[in-house]
C-alpha cells in the first residue's frame, strides 16, 4: 500500500451540507476500497489566481491516506464524473507529513 495525498476543489456556491456530503463521499470511497484515511484537512474557501470554469473561488478539501491502486482508480473515476468538483489532484509520497497544516487559521 502506498501513501497518498488527494486534494479536491469544490465549487464556491455549494452549501455546508453539500460540502460535508462531498467530504464523506470520498472518505467512504477510500475506506470501502481497503484504504485507510490518515487525515482530512478542510482548507476552506480560497481565491484562485485565475478563473476556473467561471469561478473565482473554491472550497479545498485535502485527504492524506494509505491505499492500493483500486482505491486510486475509484477516486479518479468518481472525481471525473462529480459535477460539484472543479479540480482534483492525487500525489504519491514515500512518507507523509501529518504534522504540518499549511492553511490552518492562526489564533
Amino acid at each position: 500500500m502506498g501513501l497518498y495525498e488527494h486534494t479536491l476543489i469544490a465549487k464556491q456556491d455549494l452549501s455546508t451540507p453539500d460540502l460535508e456530503n462531498l467530504e464523506n463521499k470520498y472518505k467512504d470511497i477510500i475506506t470501502k476500497t481497503s484504504g485507510k484515511v490518515i487525515k482530512i484537512e478542510k482548507w476552506g474557501l480560497l481565491s484562485f489566481a485565475k478563473k476556473i470554469k467561471s469561478y473565482n473561488k473554491g472550497f479545498y478539501i485535502h485527504y492524506k491516506f494509505e491505499a492500493e491502486n483500486k482505491t486510486l482508480e475509484e477516486i479518479k473515476r468518481n472525481s471525473i464524473i462529480d459535477n460539484s468538483l472543479l479540480r482534483h489532484l492525487t500525489v504519491k509520497y514515500k512518507k507523509l507529513d501529518t504534522e504540518t497544516e499549511y492553511f490552518k487559521k492562526k489564533i
